[in-house]
């Protein structure tokens, strides 16, 4: 079987057609053009496989959580228990962003429902206290990649399944990893606020204003270590976790803070169910793609070809992030999770690398891609809601892309920094 499958795929692409109709229309033409039409048949069936999932079903609830929460201003009250913390530090806007991002990232697992949301909250806040709107846009874009890092994570969501590792594993990988680069963006941030002369948000509040605002966030703040503790407990498995996020964000949202009514379920049932459609259809369409590059041996190919270059792991780990960062400007997350997955995995982990390790250094780095121009989705995203150019918030992202590069280069050759966790619990 040749590869023409795959050159068709990259000319749809550059064509701008949608990712799912490239990955089906490239295997069906590359079949007929090497008349193995008798294969149409195994493709369909890997295409329904794909979706006939039940750890996939995880992906559906944790959209609907996200959107409940959402919906139902449990965003403000993050924002608002951030800013009373650490809104009185220099910065403390930017900082406030940061550290309400690392704590949306618990609920949403998302990174472009993180730029969203709160970029709608702090981009018009930041401008009005000192900020300009490019550098508001892009701290919001750079924080917002922490979303697909800590757990819940749709991106490791899919990367268990296609690759068959623990996603209760691969959760617990990604915990150090998302606070590291949370971390690093605030140093960061400091670092430019003291140099820039940026402003703090408010004067220190009391003790006692902190409980209240945490009181308020706090069954909020309770969602990942609900989930977190349910699954790495073994008391639910992800799937069932995420179903019980959905129930714990209806109950939270219309019984416990009122803020949303049951009437207003139905049309975020419907929106939910539309994403969760793109979103499975994806990845239908990416295990009927991963099978054909399987069966015609593309896999072999790209490991004889790199191990051409070198056969020292350091090196080839090196050559993996550069390639990853390249293919995140240009390419989303999920697809290319879906696609290089199958391609990438089994070469280094024939050399001896740890699977867990190499789904974190993955997941991280086509999580980074979404906020590297020139396609970088959360970059879009933050465009529209700060109504600057992407080139601009692209420039003035380039201090937090640092950050989040270095933070790639330290859990790629240091291993212990996301499997400590994972191992401690049993799962590596």
């Amino acid at each position: 079987m040749s590869l023409a499958y795959f050159w068709i795929f990259l000319f749809l692409l550059a064509a701008s057609m949608p990712v799912v109709f490239a990955l089906l229309i490239g295997p069906g033409l590359s079949l007929a053009l090497d008349g193995e039409q008798v294969f149409y048949k195994t493709l369909l069936s890997r295409l329904y496989n794909g979706l006939d999932s039940f750890p996939l079903m995880a992906l559906p609830f944790f959209i609907l959580a996200g959107q409940i929460m959402n919906a139902g201003g449990i965003t403000r009250s993050i924002v608002d228990f951030s800013q009373a913390m650490i809104g009185h530090v220099r910065g403390g806007l930017a900082q406030v962003n940061i550290g309400s991002s690392l704590l949306f990232a618990g609920l949403s697992g998302s990174a472009v429902a993180d730029a969203s949301a709160l970029g709608k909250i702090f981009i018009p806040a930041m401008h009005q206290n000192g900020y300009s709107r490019p550098f508001a846009a892009a701290i919001t874009a750079a924080s917002s990649v922490i979303g697909p890092i800590i757990p819940p994570s749709g991106i490791m969501i899919l990367y268990a399944f296609i690759m068959n590792v623990s996603v209760a594993g691969l959760f617990a990988a990604g915990l150090v990893p998302g606070v590291m680069i949370a971390i690093g963006l605030m140093v960061m941030t400091n670092y430019l606020a003291r140099k820039r002369g940026y402003p703090v948000a408010n004067q220190p509040v009391s003790w006692r204003q902190r409980g209240v605002a945490f009181r308020r966030t706090l069954p909020a703040l309770l969602t990942p270590v609900i989930l977190l503790g349910g699954i790495l407990g073994g008391v639910f498995t992800p799937t069932e976790a995420a179903a019980v996020a959905a129930v714990y964000a209806i109950l939270v949202s219309v019984f416990y803070l009122h803020t949303l009514q049951l009437k207003s379920l139905f049309r975020i049932f419907v929106s939910s169910v539309a994403q969760s459609g793109i979103v499975l259809l994806l990845v239908g369409a990416s295990v009927a793609f991963a099978w054909i590059i399987t069966v015609s041996g593309l896999a072999h190919t790209v490991a004889d070809g790199m191990a051409s270059i070198s056969n020292n792991v350091l090196v080839l780990l090196f050559l993996l992030n550069i390639f990853l960062l390249l293919i995140g400007m240009f390419l989303d997350a999920g697809p290319a999770v879906l696609v290089l997955g199958p391609v990438l995995g089994p070469m280094f982990i024939s050399l001896g690398i740890d699977p867990l390790h190499f789904a974190v250094v993955m997941c991280v780095n086509v999580t980074v891609g979404l906020a590297t121009p020139p396609m970088g989705l959360v970059l879009f995203v933050s465009s529209a809601v700060s109504r600057e150019r992407v080139e601009t918030i692209a420039v003035h992202m380039l201090p937090f892309l640092l950050v989040e590069v270095l933070v790639i280069f330290l859990i790629t050759y240091f291993p212990v920094l996301s499997l400590a966790l994972p191992r401690w619990l049993g799962f590596a």
